[in-house]
């Protein structure tokens, strides 16, 4: 369904249907959930407005923790990646046009940082003294096309645009790559809304290459996404990009990836739109082979879409329940297990996630980093607040910033891209 159709029918009042306080507790409490049925509210459109940071303002994290800017004036910077020497990359991309898209809405879009003219570069920051402050600013690596995911890997750096996976030769220390580079997989680009998005991470063994890759609509009343299988899925291949498969499906938007101490591979995913301001939840989840998590006919497990009625039964019955709801509309982007060492001991093991922040709800949700603790590799507790303060005032929709992906310096401090704001914050622990 194009946004234009979309906006047509859910551009409505605010249903005077508000969730207590318990309710949203309910929604995004471990490991129960317990979800409203569909349209129990209007589809509500409320794009945030970023006005930007002012100077000396910052985010807020919790007691015993500092946050400050890493790196500002940076022209959307979307992901992150720590090179083995502790450079970081960041990937400066965003959205450049929606088919269809009327005027209204794209104004929106770019007020709320989401749409323009994309950078398409890879920026290196260089901290040789570990002082939290980088020495040295470069162009990594240019003429690509919407850059997002990154990886070094046995002598190559793979990037992932949002049309393919290429890799070019890298030398420890490098602080910049020229050349064309090796494209070793061809993905459909683009997407519905902000879904040209494309992640990438490697097995930790190394043998196998995993890509993330968003649908092309909202839930594919259009058949669209029907007819190109490689989408709203987990691909899986070998390091020269042979071997390409489906690993998992049915994830509308799946964005970032990690993997477990005992090598489980987890995604935070995106679901969809227009169904209410509390269904259905984004997700977190562990990721099986040849598993199928329900998008389009079906969410959150076997909850059918009524947009769907009755066409597969048999793909209702097979989908599989995500481990995790971590509240609906929050475009969960960013996430990582935490598996530095300075952050006090109840972060060990447990997961951070960036959510850039709804555009389909009455009231904002997300636009925060999230924490969910976790035990044995699974959720141990209810997701909570980490970084917060990016909503500037709600009545007047507007945002300082827009949290999206993160990364562990070898430090053990986090960095968080904030696109819309420009900057890569730092995050450290400091009581002692």
């Amino acid at each position: 369904m194009q946004i234009r159709t979309f906006r047509k029918r859910y551009l409505a009042a605010i249903a005077g249907l508000a969730l207590t306080a318990a309710a949203v507790y309910a929604q995004s409490h471990w490991p129960r959930v317990k979800l409203p049925p569909p349209f129990a509210t209007t589809s509500a459109v409320k794009f945030p407005k970023v006005i930007g940071w002012r100077p000396g303002l910052t985010p807020a994290v919790p007691k015993g923790f500092s946050i400050e800017p890493f790196a500002l004036g940076l022209e959307s910077p979307r992901w992150l990646y720590v090179l083995p020497n502790n450079d970081v990359l960041v990937a400066q991309s965003s959205t450049e046009q929606l088919s269809g898209v009327d005027p209204e809405i794209a104004r929106a879009l770019k007020e709320a940082g989401s749409m323009g003219s994309s950078p398409n570069q890879i920026t290196l920051l260089r901290d040789a003294d570990g002082d939290g402050k980088f020495e040295k600013r470069s162009v990594f690596l240019t003429g690509l096309r919407q850059p997002f995911g990154m990886v070094v890997h046995r002598g190559y750096i793979y990037v992932a645009n949002t049309d393919s996976v290429v890799r070019y030769p890298y030398k420890d220390n490098a602080v910049r790559i020229d050349g064309e580079g090796e494209k070793i997989v061809d993905l459909p680009a683009g997407g519905y809304n902000n879904h040209w998005t494309r992640n990438i991470s490697f097995s930790p063994n190394g043998d196998k290459l995993y890509i993330t890759v968003g649908s092309a609509t909202n839930v594919d009343e259009e058949g669209i996404d029907a007819k190109e299988p490689r989408r709203a899925a987990i691909l899986e291949c070998n390091p020269d990009g042979s071997g390409l498969r489906i690993f998992a499906s049915g994830l509308r938007n799946p964005n970032g990836l990690d993997w477990t101490e005992s090598g489980v591979l987890w995604t935070a995913v995106n679901e969809r739109d227009g169904l209410g301001d509390d269904v259905p939840p984004d997700f977190l989840t562990s990721v099986r082979d040849g598993g199928f998590y329900g998008w389009p006919f079906s969410y959150f497990g076997k909850n059918e879409d009524p947009r769907h009625k009755g066409e597969r039964p048999d793909l209702v019955q097979k989908a599989i329940v995500p481990d995790l709801a971590v509240g609906a509309h929050t475009a969960s982007l960013g996430f990582v297990f935490y598996k530095g060492a300075s952050f006090p001991e109840q972060y060990r093991g447990g997961a951070f996630i960036g959510q850039h922040g709804s555009w389909n709800r009455s009231k904002f949700s997300g636009y925060r980093v999230a924490f969910v603790p976790f035990s044995n590799g699974r959720p141990s507790g209810p997701i909570e607040d980490f970084v917060t303060g990016f909503i500037a005032s709600e009545d007047r929709n507007e945002v300082y910033g827009r949290p999206v992906g993160l990364a562990l310096l070898q430090d053990g401090s986090l960095l968080v891209a904030d696109d819309a704001g420009g900057r890569v914050w730092r995050v450290k622990y400091v009581a002692r």
